[in-house]
Parts: structure tokens; C-alpha cells; sequence
């Protein structure tokens, strides 16, 4: 990895130097100061964005060894007196020189990839297909923002002699500013479709922007069948650009690659095409259309960069899908598996090790990453695995297991005091004992042909096929929605009780305090002491504290809901039992729920006396619920409710003089009362994707899945299951799932009432639905056993099961077993 002198970069960011540059070198850029590897050598770019200014963890990077900063404000130099800032105007720009910098110190090809979809499995692909010929470096995942491709380009090295990076943009303006990054002598367009045009007036503009990309490009490949772009590809040509053009059709004869027969079969597609007069062909291993596509949107690349016909075809044959995602599965033993197989590059477990750290984060448990060799790196083996050896020391893992042959060549690199290396994925498992792995957080990363997925099937928790799948990523983005309502003063309680609304309370904890919340909420003590001794350090709210489980709240700094004097007086015993002083409690009213809370002034000024006498509590936050914040037409009763917690917080604030914080908006207050934030609100179901109001800005984070079990063929008039409520009217194919009540499909979905969604289409529920299992129609649905099936998520909306039982999403969500796995992932 190239290194920078400070020096250059000053004078590449035409920045002013606050400090001495010395003889500091730069080899890490970072903003993100959780994520920060090697400090004294990184770079720190302060970003503003729309919801954190990067200038608020200058602190947090200098405490991580950072000494390296560029800033648009300097900050206190007196705080910072080992450090140096070079200050810009706009922090983002700078990064993007010195990135624009970087690639024009190289001189191979590099091909730009953009489009609505398929960017990230195109550019995996092509890699993968043209490795035999090039050294590759290509974007790690889906790094193709203004942030994701400055941090991609740095990775560039003179060991390489081709780059594959992809684009994507999220408003106008942004291409221009990739173009002049990027610089691609080659563009692909992938998939043109009606995704990401939020901030676009249709799909013509958003073509047109996307196109900016190649501007200056010599060789651009795309499918003609998109009318869209065609039309823009035929303008920009009248205005002057230079590109050669190599389109690929299923519907033009005169295309360059002229696709005019797929045939469907069991093992995948065989592709019929003419190019150059001839008849040539591939077999691509799917049958999905949209993975057919991005094969072609490959053929087409491979053949306009000189591919001869006959040379290459069979490396098609091999291919195996992208996995886009790194999975978070429940392991045997107390263990944690992140499964980021078929995946395997530097620039990934980059990643992969940061969220390894986040995971593992203060829970006591050990660090385990099993890695493969890394194959068609572009980088000699020696400096390669040199790399991946200073990364797991930079992140302290404890534990490292190396398999394949080229890695063990190389034990001696590796510092880790516990480590193993094998030949083979095999040589593994023979002499894998599942007990050897307890209660640590475990990190598979394996180039495809090693089969990593063995290695995971063998150290995850064994339970039957039905999965309820977490989206952290959605996760994330579903708090940053919210965070876009608030103003940037104002905190954020998160809902993580009842199992974090079935999703799994640990997990999503650790997500939530990665990503910033700044307090979370849990219904029961016994909720948050599992949470802390899992290692999640946010402050923790008990909003139904039970008098027998106050020692352990205290013991474990958990914050009582206090909604009568009484519990407040017995919680003060406790902490005087217990020697405690100056401990937060949250004081509740009720201001019209009629539930939980204080209601008359009289008791809240026998409260008030009460704190004011002891130096054992103070009042860390006084707050009410919203009875009716998701329905405008009780908005009326929504504004006294308002009036009422005004007039009672005033109350127990002018009692104090230290600042007691205030709250009362829950998800849909969040969206529909946005001048009545406080100093916090609490975040619940909209953080897990469901809204009555903004819906279209949130992302499902929740699915339940399950798979086909057996098909059986019905004869007309035959019965179906318990009761014989299904009867078969004519001849009729059935799905057995091996999913009923007891896993949360609820009985009352029974005999059409209910539907799932198997490959995209839906297949109502037959007959009534058993404990264990149930049944759905599949006639014509071209259904095989082990099909996956949707029982809600994206293609069935979780509200709408909730509206077919007549309940609400929450009920849906938390009524999913126990005995169901929670698969974690991000995208």
C-alpha cells in the first residue's frame, strides 16, 4: 500500500497546516473514527453530513492514535498537542483530490461500472472471469458513493494492472464528480430500472447523470433494449462523445452480441448469441432472469475488451452468486458466527475485522477469524499475507485459523499467540471438534472454491429450516431516517424490549450502539441484565421495574421507570442497602393513556420533596406516552396531552437545577410532531421498518422464511388437513411447510385467509394451520421442494399480515417462536 508524506498531502488538498508535518506518512484513510486500524498512520477526514459532523470524533480518533486530521474548523490545539490539521474548506473535496491524486498515478485500464442494479455482482464477476489475465483491484463490496469510491481508488497499487470500480449516485451532480475520481477508459451500464429516483425528476435524468460517468471514456458496453438509455447513449453521441459502443440484445439482430436463444433448464441457462457473424455460447449456472442479465452485461465486457470466442467461455460454467451480504448466525456453545464467505480480498476483511470488533466489543468473549488463501489478489504472496497479518494484529484478534496451502507457507508472519493452519477446507473439518469453539465471535472469510460454507453449517446452532432474517443494514438506515426528523441536539431512546420486537435483543443492541443511539429501553430488569452481560454499555431504561429485581438493576446500572411514589421509595431503599448515591431515575406521566405515570400535581410535588431530601437519586428524565399519535383525527386529544405534560414536567423541573431531560414522542410522533421533540424521543417500530406515514423512506429488516418440505399432487374433492377445512375443488399441487403457530404463523391465516410469497408469486394457505406446519396452493407455480418461501418481509409487507389478522405489526413481529433462528446480516 502506498504511503504519503503529510507534506504532499498538504500541498495535493491545497490546505492550510495547523501544526508539524515531520516526517509523518499516511497509508489509512478513515472517517469513521470507530473503524480507525493503524492510527499513527492514518489520515482523518472530518465530514459533515446530513446527521453527524465528522469534527464531533476528531477527540475519538485522537484517542485511537490518529495525529493526522483534515478539518474545515481546527479545533483547540491545546486538546490536541501531538496532532496536526490541515484545514479545508470542505473536507469531503479534499478527500476526493487526494483519492483524483492517487489514480492519476497510475496508468492501467480501469472500468466503470454503473446502473440501476447488478453493479456490485458485475464487477465480482468480471474479476473473477478475467483473473486469469489481469491483476485485479476492484471496489471492496459496494463501495461506490462519494466516500466508498475515494477510499476504493486508494487501494491502487503498481501490483495491479487492471481496476473495476462501481458507481452509484443518490442526486444530481454527484457522477461529475466520480468522473473526474474515476476516470474509466472502459463503462458498463448494468440493469436500467426504476430504482433510486427519489431525487431525480424521471428516468431520462437519471440515465443522463449516470452517464456523466463516461464522459471521457474510450469504450463504453450496454444493453440496447432499455429504451431510456438508448435514446441518451443516441443523444450524447450527437453531442460529441467519443466512445466506441458495443451493445448486447435479445430484441436487435444488429447488436455487436445478439442474445437470440435461453434455454431454461434444471442446472441453469444455456446462452445462444451472434457476435462477429458467428454463433457462439455460454452456460451460466441460474436460471433467475435478473442473474442472466448481469452474465450477458459480463459476456458483452469480456468480448469488446478482445476476448476471442472459444478462450473464455467455460469460466461461465463456474460461476456462483455474489454473496451480498455478511451474516450474523447463533453458533453452538455460546458462539457467534459472521459468515463472510466467498468473499475474500484485503479490502473486504478490512470490513469484515470491523465488524468482527463490533460484535465481539466488550462482551468478554475471544476473537476467532478463519481465513483462507486469498487467490487473485494481484499481490505477491509474501507482501500479501505480510498485509493480512498487520491487520489482525491492528484489530487484536485472539484467536486465528489459516487454511490452504499458500497461507501456511506463511504461519511464521502471523503474531497471534493462538493459531492453527491447514491444507484444506477438509483437513479442517477432520479435525474440527465443535467444543473446541466457546463463547467467542467467529469470523469465516473463504475464497469461493474452499467451501467456507461447510465450516459454517458444522459450528452454527442446529434448528429447523424456518429463519426469521435480521437486516442490520436496514436496520441502520431506518435509524438514520429518523435521526434526518430531529434536530441534531435532540437524543435517541431506542425500543429494544420484548426481544428487541422479536428480533433479537443482543444483536440489535450492538447495532444501536455502533451506530450512535444514545439510550435504549428494555421492559423488563432481567432484559437489560442479559444486555450488559453481552457488553452493551448505552445507558439501559427499565420501563416495568419489579421491586425483587432492584439489586440487580443496580448492580448491573440499569434505570428504573418510576411511575408511583411508592416504587420510587422502595427503589431508594435499595440504593441506601446497597450504598449507592446519585443514582438516574426516569419519572413517568400519565398525561391521558391511563395506564402507568403520575397524573395529579399533588403527587409529583410529594416526589419532588422526596428527591430533593436524599442524595441517593436524581431525575435523569421525565416523560409521557402518546396515546393516539398515528391517528389525525384524535390529533386534538394529542395536543392536551401535549398541554398536560407541559404543565406536570414544569413541575419536577423547577424543583431541580440541573437539566432533566424531556420526551414524549414515540415513532409516529417522531413523523407527524416534529416541534415537539424535547431533549429526546423514543424510537420503537419505525426503527425495525414499519410506518403508517412514511413507509416509503424506511427499509424491511424483518423476514420469515421457511422452505418447501414436500409437494404433493391433491385430487378434486380430496380434504386437506386437520378439520378437512381445505377441499380441493379440482386437481390442485400443495407445499408442505414446516412452519405453524408455535413458530408465529398464526392460525388465524388459515384456509386463504393467509398467503406467502414462493419465487415472487403468492400461494394462499390451504386448510388449517397445524402447530408445526401448514400448507399452501402452488398450482402452476413451477414450486420444487426446497424452494424458499416469504412469510412476511419485503415481498409481504409485515403490516400486512397484521391487517389480514385485524392487529398490528408489533403483535406480528413479537409472536415469531422462540425456537425460530434469527439470522443477522448486512448488506
Amino acid at each position: 500500500m502506498t504511503a504519503y508524506s503529510l507534506q504532499e498531502v498538504l500541498e495535493i488538498t491545497n490546505g492550510n497546516l495547523n501544526g508539524n508535518t515531520g516526517g509523518m506518512h499516511i497509508r489509512f484513510l478513515s472517517f469513521d473514527s470507530r473503524t480507525v486500524l493503524a492510527g499513527p498512520e492514518t489520515l482523518f477526514f472530518a465530514l459533515r453530513g446530513n446527521l453527524r459532523d465528522g469534527h464531533q470524533y476528531v477527540r475519538d480518533a485522537y484517542l485511537r492514535g490518529v495525529r493526522a486530521f483534515v478539518v474545515e474548523e481546527v479545533p483547540k490545539l491545546s486538546d490536541f498537542t501531538e496532532a496536526v490539521f490541515i484545514r479545508v474548506p470542505d473536507s469531503l473535496e479534499a478527500l476526493q483530490k487526494l483519492a483524483a491524486y492517487h489514480r492519476d498515478r497510475f496508468h492501467y485500464p480501469v472500468v466503470g461500472i454503473t446502473g440501476s442494479n447488478g453493479k456490485t455482482i458485475v464487477k465480482e464477476w468480471l474479476s473473477e472471469l478475467m483473473a486469469p489475465e489481469y491483476k485485479i483491484i476492484r471496489s471492496p463490496r459496494s463501495y461506490n458513493s462519494q466516500i466508498g469510491n475515494p477510499l476504493s481508488v486508494w487501494l491502487m497499487d503498481e501490483q495491479f494492472n487492471l481496476a473495476i470500480f462501481e458507481a452509484g449516485i443518490s442526486k444530481p451532480g454527484e457522477m461529475e464528480k466520480l468522473e473526474k475520481l474515476l476516470h474509466p477508459e472502459w463503462g458498463v451500464f448494468t440493469h436500467l430500472g426504476q430504482a433510486h429516483l427519489e431525487n431525480f425528476r424521471n428516468q431520462r435524468h437519471l440515465v443522463k447523470e449516470k452517464l456523466q460517468l463516461f464522459n471521457h471514456s474510450k469504450h463504453f458496453v450496454y444493453c440496447s433494449d432499455f429504451g431510456e438509455l438508448q435514446k441518451a447513449v443516441t443523444t450524447k453521441k450527437t453531442e460529441g462523445w467519443s466512445a466506441d459502443l458495443f451493445r448486447w440484445s435479445q430484441e436487435d439482430e444488429d447488436a455487436d452480441l445478439f442474445i437470440n436463444k435461453v434455454e431454461r433448464r434444471k442446472d441453469g441457462s444455456q446462452l445462444h448469441a451472434i457476435f462477429s457473424g458467428d454463433e457462439v455460447e455460454i452456460f451460466l449456472p441460474f436460471t433467475d432472469d435478473a442473474y442472466v442479465e448481469n452474465g450477458i452485461h459480463c459476456w458483452a465486457t469480456m468480448l469488446a475488451m478482445g476476448y476471442k470466442p472459444g478462450s473464455f467461455e467455460a469460466r461461465f460454467s463456474r460461476l456462483a452468486p455474489v454473496a451480498m451480504r455478511l451474516e450474523l448466525k447463533k453458533g453452538q456453545h455460546g458462539a457467534i458466527v459472521i459468515d463472510d464467505s466467498y468473499n475474500s480480498d484485503t479490502g473486504s476483511l478490512l470490513n469484515a475485522l470491523d465488524f468482527l470488533k463490533q460484535q465481539a466489543g466488550n462482551s468478554g468473549k475471544r476473537s476467532t477469524v478463519i481465513l483462507s488463501d486469498i487467490l487473485q489478489s494481484g499481490i505477491p504472496e509474501e507482501q500479501l499475507y505480510g498485509q493480512v497479518a498487520e491487520y489482525l494484529a491492528l484489530r487484536k484478534v485472539d484467536r486465528f485459523i489459516g487454511i490452504g496451502p499458500k497461507i501456511n507457507r506463511y504461519q511464521d508472519f502471523f503474531p497471534v499467540g493462538d493459531k492453527a493452519f491447514y491444507n484444506s477446507t477438509e483437513d479442517f473439518l477432520q479435525h474440527l471438534n465443535g467444543g473446541n469453539f466457546r463463547d467467542e465471535v467467529i469470523l469465516l472469510k473463504g475464497a469461493r472454491t474452499f467451501r467456507f460454507d461447510l465450516i459454517s453449517d458444522m459450528l452454527q446452532e442446529k434448528v429447523h429450516q424456518t429463519v426469521l432474517e435480521i437486516n442490520m443494514s436496514a436496520l441502520a438506515h431506518n435509524l438514520k431516517i429518523y435521526r434526518q426528523k430531529l434536530k441534531p441536539e435532540t437524543r435517541i431512546m431506542a425500543m429494544v424490549k420484548a426481544f428487541s420486537y422479536g428480533t433479537g435483543s443482543t444483536e440489535v443492541a450492538r447495532v444501536l450502539q455502533f451506530h450512535g443511539a444514545d439510550y435504549l429501553a428494555v421492559a423488563i430488569a432481567d432484559e437489560g441484565v442479559a444486555l450488559r452481560r453481552e457488553g452493551i454499555e448505552l445507558p439501559i431504561v427499565v420501563m416495568n421495574p419489579e421491586e425483587h429485581s432492584f439489586d440487580a438493576m443496580i448492580e448491573n446500572r440499569l434505570e428504573p421507570n418510576i411511575y408511583r411514589l411508592e416504587l420510587l421509595k422502595n427503589f431508594e431503599t435499595a440504593l441506601h442497602r446497597n450504598a449507592m448515591r446519585n443514582f438516574p431515575v426516569h419519572v413517568k406521566l400519565d398525561t391521558g393513556m391511563k395506564r402507568l405515570g403520575f397524573e395529579s400535581e399533588e403527587h409529583l410535588e410529594e416526589l419532588v420533596a422526596f428527591v430533593q431530601e436524599r442524595d441517593t437519586i436524581y431525575i435523569r428524565s421525565i416523560f409521557s406516552h402518546l396515546a393516539v399519535s398515528d391517528e389525525p383525527v384524535e390529533d386534538s386529544f394529542t395536543e392536551k396531552q401535549f398541554e398536560r405534560f407541559d404543565a406536570l414536567s414544569r413541575i419536577v423541573t423547577d424543583g431541580f437545577d440541573y437539566k432533566i431531560l424531556k420526551h414524549i414522542l414515540n415513532s409516529a410522533g417522531i413523523e407527524r410532531f416534529s416541534g415537539r421533540q424535547y431533549d429526546m424521543v423514543r424510537l420503537g417500530i419505525g426503527l425495525y421498518g414499519v410506518s403508517s406515514f412514511v413507509q416509503n423512506e424506511l427499509q424491511n429488516v424483518a423476514t420469515l422464511r421457511t422452505t418447501i418440505s414436500q409437494i404433493r399432487t391433491v385430487q378434486a374433492g380430496e380434504t386437506i388437513g386437520y378439520g378437512r377445512k381445505g377441499v380441493a375443488k379440482e386437481n390442485m399441487h400443495i407445499a408442505v411447510l414446516p412452519i405453524g403457530y408455535a413458530d408465529g404463523f398464526n392460525r388465524l391465516l388459515s384456509n386463504g385467509v393467509g398467503s406467502v410469497s414462493v419465487k415472487g408469486k403468492r400461494a394462499p394457505v390451504v386448510g388449517n394451520i397445524c402447530m408445526d406446519m401448514c400448507m399452501v396452493d402452488v398450482t402452476g407455480l413451477d414450486a420444487e421442494e426446497g424452494d424458499r418461501v416469504i412469510v412476511f418481509g419485503e415481498e409481504i409487507p409485515v403490516g400486512e399480515v397484521a391487517d389480514e389478522l385485524h392487529t398490528i405489526p408489533y403483535e406480528v413481529l413479537t409472536s415469531v417462536g422462540q425456537r425460530v433462528k434469527r439470522v443477522y446480516f448486512a448488506e
